[in-house]
């Protein structure tokens, strides 16, 4: 639903269009959903038209510059849809080719996160002032200014680059009020007691032959298996997600609300995102106290130590990987260890895909000797094949007529005269032509 409407917005704008109507007439679709699928939308089409991917993006630029300043309908939701729109274009958009559109982009991110932290310290200001207010909400919004927090230093780090391209320095994000109204407010519900933390290296075997014959589905599935497990607060993947060969896991991750840690691999060094892992899991032993369940999907040896660090905090810790790729250490430290089955082997799937291609083209080919045996043995092709020849025309509807759902396309043939050709090779069978410019040809008989 929300798909078509994002096309429609994105086709008046590139037409120079006014969209104040449509958006007005589409209020009630400008939720969260809609900026979930924004993103979604633009990652899909980047993939499939990488020609035109930095023009969608510009487009998709002006959209969000729109609808940030779009006064009706919900200004939440508003901020949301144009934070996905700026932070989609920057897939394509980067600093090496674009440092000035990149800066442009880094500079709106700036303002709208700056809003959207307005409205969450007016709700917390709101919250204290009411003390029946439901805690439940109040726990949702700590966990969301949580986020938030982690969202406006990242885009921080970013914009040290930004302000290179920049004569006015960008202005500085003041999370200090907003901070201080947190602290006075009560811890979240120890419902949501867990984190899960994902080395994705370890994950899918290293980088150079990744396997991704795995689901974190069931990953997710067996760490809630255990009653100490309640709500899950965080998941956090670790990689170098800029790798091509990590694009096939990323739906998976956004779509079971996984945040991509990005982890840029600048030397030989193996080990960055296990840093970053254990840095971060030490700071959520201070920044959310009430975390009481760590879940480390790795076998990495190294992550002994972390364990052992966090169970002098009182924390619970569950590992989880792969039998053959589990360091010996790690699950004697660990209070539980989840053992995943090994991957089936890719190079055992291509050879079983391989012998059933193989299976597969024998099977087509006898197919397409019966047809033509078919042709010369009735008439009025049998007649036809020996003086003039079958029209091309009529030689495709036999094939069509003889083999349900027959496609020479799917062959990997553009034209129906190189499958022909093909097809006809070491038999009786040529093809001639039959007028000057060689665009009329039949199947004839020598």
């Amino acid at each position: 639903m929300h798909q078509d409407l994002i096309f429609q917005f994105l086709k008046a704008i590139s037409q120079n269009q006014d969209i104040s109507s449509l958006l007005v007439e589409h209020l009630e679709k400008l939720d969260n959903a809609f900026a979930s699928e924004l993103r979604s939308f633009a990652s899909l089409t980047f993939a499939n038209q990488p020609a035109k991917a930095v023009g969608i993006a510009k487009i998709i630029v002006r959209f969000s510059n729109l609808i940030e300043k779009f006064e009706q309908g919900n200004h939440a939701s508003n901020l949301e849809i144009a934070i996905a729109g700026y932070e989609s274009a920057l897939e394509v958009i980067t600093h090496q080719a674009f440092p000035q559109i990149w800066a442009n982009i880094q500079q709106s991110l700036i303002s709208v996160y700056q809003q959207r932290q307005g409205i969450l310290s007016q709700t917390i200001s709101e919250l204290k002032e009411n003390t029946s207010q439901n805690k439940i909400q109040i726990n949702d919004l700590i966990e969301k200014f949580e986020q938030e927090k982690q969202q406006s230093s990242e885009l921080k780090t970013q914009l040290l680059k930004a302000m290179e391209s920049q004569t006015q320095p960008a202005a500085a994000i003041d999370l200090q009020p907003i901070f201080s109204a947190i602290q006075e407010t009560k811890s979240p519900s120890p419902n949501f007691n867990t984190v899960i933390l994902y080395d994705i290296e370890n994950l899918i075997k290293g980088n150079n032959n990744p396997q991704f014959n795995f689901s974190l589905e069931d990953i997710i599935g067996k760490i809630k298996a255990y009653n100490l497990v309640d709500k899950i607060a965080g998941q956090y993947a670790y990689a170098d997600w800029s790798n091509n060969r990590l694009k096939q896991i990323k739906p998976n991750i956004q779509k079971l609300g996984i945040e991509a840690m990005q982890i840029f691999a600048f030397s030989n060094q193996k080990n960055a995102a296990d840093i970053q892992l254990v840095i971060d899991a030490v700071e959520l032993i201070h920044s959310k106290p009430w975390l009481q369940v760590f879940a480390i999907v790795s076998g990495d040896g190294g992550f002994s130590c972390l364990a052992k660090k966090l169970h002098e905090y009182g924390k619970i810790v569950i590992g989880c990987a792969y039998e053959n790729q589990t360091n010996k250490l790690l699950p004697a430290v660990c209070d539980y260890f989840v053992r995943l089955p090994e991957p089936k082997n890719s190079n055992e799937s291509n050879n079983s895909n391989n012998v059933k291609a193989t299976v597969e083209t024998q099977k087509s080919k006898s197919n397409y000797q019966e047809v033509l045996n078919y042709l010369k043995k009735n008439e009025p092709y049998r007649t036809a094949l020996k003086q003039n020849g079958v029209d091309f025309s009529q030689v495709s509807k036999v094939f069509k007529e003889q083999i349900s759902g027959f496609d020479y396309k799917k062959q990997g043939f553009k034209q129906f005269k190189n499958f022909l050709n093909s097809t006809i090779q070491g038999t009786e069978f040529k093809i001639i032509c039959v007028d000057k410019c060689n665009k009329i040809s039949r199947l004839k008989i020598n």
